[in-house]
């Protein structure tokens, strides 16, 4: 699955394949991918959901 927010080519896309989450740089199509397990991606996914990611001064 490729970002819905993928506009300019700088997309990311995630599997979820064998109990475990792979993201690629899509632009880097030889690149491993970075392997998480279930409990690691939505760990990362509530921090994104509680805007500890977000950059200084954005709304």
């Amino acid at each position: 699955m490729t970002s819905s927010f993928c506009t300019d080519g700088g997309c990311v896309g995630v599997a979820i394949e064998a109990g475990e989450v792979r993201v690629v740089d899509t632009k880097s199509g030889d690149a491993p991918a970075l392997r998480f397990t279930p409990a690691e991606w939505a760990a990362f996914v509530a921090g994104v959901k509680a805007g500890e990611f977000d950059l200084p001064g954005s709304p």
